[in-house]
């Protein structure tokens, strides 16, 4: 009997075959069969929490990976945006000499095309101390009130006091969490002490003097705002016994990826042996660390959606063993080979569509209030989530970017259609002979 049945099920076939006119692919009856087969039935419930885990496998994967490389980019960005908002793009020292002439020399710089800002600085390390007793290593950073005032990174940023006293050589501007760490506010004395100090006929003596905490400042990242000390220009000449010079120039510029443009006009406006330095050469291996780190979390995160591709072959391989029947009288009624495979085809890749859809908007929800959902976790933990004093930035920042943003739904559509061929192309190979016989 089933003999006879298979033999009437190839001649039927064969009619209908004959008799079927033309179906373009993709046409409405594949995509009704197709979305047919993605609603759960009762006997199917296996198969239906597999495709389920697909979904929810794609869906996250797609919205970390998006989620991550905002947290990543925006991370560099702001650390370039504070670190350069403080910093010279370029740095000017002499090799012949003392920097006598560095007044006459930032003014030339300032001349040329291209260069927003030059500002001559004297730098040295020193112990600070406050109220709270204990001390704390500083910077100190040289610099004329003019220039203090062009730095918008700093003078945008006062929290307390203002510049008056600064302008006047009679106070200092220091960070927010150094002030925080010595027990200060604005009016309060800060104590300095530089180990080059004094000739004595006892040796040399530690400068120990103190000034007035004129204005504080929060740049907001935490190894500035803990650490540099403002100092007005020519009281830092005195304090560092650098009379009448400067110890070096910083360069700032319109566009900061412009340095190996900008490094020979620097040379031929100095008229004189000079030794340059950009940000780039400074932080090579910081921003180094961050790009490997970057790419290495990209392809562990990738993982995720291979692994939910993976659920997606498995989840069709048990629907076309499951639907053999429905195959068989699907060709017995004039579907061909090719529209079987691109029924399942589209059954697969329907997943990894409406995942990639859905991944794309929990990732861009999820970047755009990073900052409370940080929050709220930290307050629900009752812990500090991403510690400012250990990642340097006061706020976790996100900033998406397009090309990855497609990037990333271009490779998750790519491995969730290439999990769909295979169980696809073995439901087009199916004999509908041999399937209803073992029906």
């Amino acid at each position: 009997m089933v003999s006879e049945a298979a033999d009437g099920a190839t001649q039927a076939e064969a009619r209908a075959k004959a008799r079927a006119p033309s179906v373009r692919p993709f046409s409405t009856f594949e995509r009704m069969v197709a979305f047919r087969y993605l609603r759960p039935r009762r006997k199917q419930a296996f198969i239906s929490v597999i495709a389920g885990f697909s979904f929810v496998g794609i869906m996250l994967g797609v919205a970390t990976l998006i989620i991550v490389m905002a947290v990543m980019n925006g991370f560099r960005s702001e650390l370039i945006t504070r670190i350069l908002g403080i910093n010279g793009h370029m740095i000017v020292q002499p090799i012949d000499g003392v920097l006598d002439d560095y007044a006459a020399l930032s003014d030339k710089y300032r001349k040329i095309v291209g260069v927003r800002d030059a500002i001559p600085l004297i730098e040295g390390q020193t112990l600070a101390s406050g109220k709270a007793g204990a001390g704390t290593g500083a910077l100190i950073k040289g610099i004329r009130t003019d220039d203090l005032s062009r730095l918008k990174t700093v003078a945008d940023n006062i929290r307390q006091g203002d510049l008056v006293s600064f302008a006047a050589g009679e106070g200092v501007a220091i960070g927010s969490r150094m002030a925080q760490n010595l027990g200060l506010s604005a009016g309060d004395t800060i104590t300095l002490i530089a180990p080059e100090g004094d000739v004595t006929p006892m040796g040399v003596n530690p400068r120990v003097k103190a000034y007035k905490v004129s204005a504080i400042f929060e740049i907001g990242m935490s190894e500035y705002d803990a650490s540099i000390v403002f100092m007005p220009f020519e009281e830092a000449q005195l304090y560092f016994n650098q009379d009448g010079i400067a110890q070096s120039i910083e360069i700032m510029l319109n566009n900061p990826e412009a340095v190996d443009e900008m490094r020979p006009k620097l040379e031929a406006a100095s008229e004189r042996s000079i030794f340059i330095t950009d940000w780039r050469q400074r932080n090579r291996t910081f921003f180094s660390a961050l790009a490997v780190e970057r790419n290495v979390m990209f392809m562990i995160l990738t993982l995720i959606v291979l692994v939910a591709a993976l659920n997606i072959i498995s989840g069709l391989i048990m629907l076309v063993k499951d639907k053999g029947a429905d195959i068989a009288i699907l060709r017995t009624m004039g579907a061909t080979s090719g529209s079987i495979m691109r029924i399942f085809f589209m059954t697969g890749a329907t997943i990894g569509i409406v995942g990639t859809i859905a991944g794309v908007l929990l990732g861009v929800i999820v970047c755009l209030n990073v900052e409370s959902i940080r929050q709220f976790f930290s307050w629900l933990s009752g812990t500090t989530i991403f510690n400012p004093e250990l990642y340097f930035l006061s706020q976790l920042p996100a900033e998406m970017n397009f090309g990855e943003t497609v990037s990333v739904v271009v490779m998750t559509l790519t491995l969730s259609f290439l999990a769909t061929i295979l169980p696809a192309w073995r439901a087009s190979r199916i004999d509908p002979v041999q399937a209803l016989r073992y029906e």
